[in-house]
């Protein structure tokens, strides 16, 4: 078992634990997220593997090279800002183990090897979003040692 790069060949894989993750939320939040969907097609997926710098996807992959779960990252800097410092943040954009092999500590192994990427990348820190309506995510960030950065807040109407 390996942490990689992600790579084109991963695709297919990529798009099923898409579905699995746009599930969860669309379960939660059936009003803001269209069952069966995902967040990337396929085209998109090509770009972001790419662009290996600014995006970088990390993937957990079995001993026959299957990938179980991965974590997508984006870098963020607001260099020269009006308000905002130069810091280099690495932002996770979604992390996923495929519901078969959760409770495996796979997520935990991609948190710490996205974690040791930002420390020796110069990061000043790794952020994330999560939704409320998942809440087993959060206790997973929570239990890694993540703080509350900001709130996000809605009233429906």
């Amino acid at each position: 078992m390996e942490i990689r790069r992600a790579e084109n060949r991963d695709i297919p894989r990529i798009h099923e634990l898409l579905t699995q993750v746009n599930n969860v939320h669309a379960h939660g939040r059936p009003d803001l997220f269209k069952a069966g969907n995902r967040k990337y097609t396929d085209g998109q997926l090509e770009t972001i593997i790419a662009n290996r710098e600014q995006t970088p996807i990390f993937v957990f992959a079995d001993d026959k090279d299957v990938v179980l779960g991965y974590c997508f990252c984006i870098v963020e800097q607001f260099i020269n800002d009006n308000n905002r410092t130069d810091v280099k943040t690495l932002y996770i954009d979604d992390l996923c183990v495929d519901e078969s092999h959760r409770r495996k500590h796979i997520a935990k192994r991609l948190y710490d090897y996205t974690l040791d990427y930002a420390r020796n990348n110069g990061f000043y820190n790794i952020t994330l979003n999560v939704w409320e309506c998942n809440p087993g995510a959060r206790a997973f960030y929570d239990k890694c040692g993540m703080k509350p950065l900001k709130t996000y807040l809605e009233t429906i109407l």
